[in-house]
């Protein structure tokens, strides 16, 4: 599904920072949950990819079904999955980053990606304990950091890209910890949609709790009951359940997954309900 929901002012500042900057890097990294690769890629990422060359990070491979990873793999190109956590998969990134490094200088780029898919940890294992800061460099954008290690100059450039996107996308960027639940209605709300997701696609086994038939929220009340989340009178708090099953799972607990296929389309569509607001999938 494409990508409907901007907020001019940040496009347009995010636009003319990378027309600036851009031109003077030699390569773009871009980092993407293993999950989910579609939803979590950057919004400007095509862009991008008109002006330099992408090398694309899908980090928390450990979180990923491993046989759905591997064909995302083979349908990205210059893509490498990574557990950023314990380094594993650093080595051929880097690799494949100093390919791009001119023989007379270090190899200039940019790390982007949307919020919590591992951008920071990548930025931080790349510059490494011992960096190097660099202040203007001539020809260079000003008001930016940049950092100098092993044959690599790299900007920090927090903030360039603001993602948004349309209802379907928000969802799944709020069950992986990239998006505040407060977008899709709050906790209760996307918790219902997960378990609605992923009884869905035959991925039962994520859910918590065993259970027949019952529905969407009937399962969040007894998830909530196993997580302890009762008020007076013994009720379920119902969004402090849905909290705590979206934490569950985008941590990992509860298994690896993969909530899209690489055709360009999730597992499933969604569509909004507008009885009740809530999304359905068709």
């Amino acid at each position: 599904m494409p990508r409907t929901v901007w907020y001019p002012g940040h496009m347009a500042k995010g636009t003319r920072k990378l027309n600036e900057l851009a031109a003077k890097l030699d390569l773009i990294v871009e980092v993407r949950d293993a999950r989910a690769p579609a939803s979590t890629s950057s919004p400007l990422i095509k862009y991008l990819a008109k002006i330099k060359p992408v090398i694309h990070v899908l980090s928390r491979k450990d979180l990923a079904d491993p046989e759905k990873l591997k064909s995302w793999l083979n349908s990205l190109k210059h893509t490498y999955a990574a557990d950023l956590r314990k380094r594993d998969g650093l080595n051929n990134i880097k690799k494949a980053i100093l390919k791009f490094k001119p023989s007379h200088r270090e190899v200039r780029l940019a790390v982007v990606g949307i919020p919590n898919v591992g951008k920071s940890l990548l930025l931080n294992s790349l510059i490494g304990k011992s960096n190097a800061g660099v202040g203007n460099i001539p020809g260079i954008t000003k008001s930016v950091s940049w950092y100098k290690n092993e044959g690599m100059l790299i900007v920090d450039s927090p903030g360039i890209l603001d993602p948004h996107a349309e209802a379907g996308a928000h969802l799944i960027l709020s069950w992986l910890g990239c998006a505040k639940a407060e977008v899709v209605g709050g906790h209760e709300n996307a918790a219902i949609s997960l378990i609605k997701f992923l009884c869905a696609n035959d991925m039962q086994n994520l859910i918590p709790i065993e259970f027949e038939n019952e529905s969407p929220a009937i399962i969040l009340e007894y998830i909530g009951k196993k997580y302890g989340c009762l008020i007076s009178g013994g009720r379920v708090n119902m969004e402090l359940a849905g909290q705590k099953f979206i934490e569950a799972f985008s941590s990992g607990r509860l298994g690896a997954v993969c909530l899209e296929v690489p055709d360009g389309q999730r597992a499933v569509d969604f569509e909004i309900n507008n009885d009740d607001g809530a999304v359905d999938f068709v």
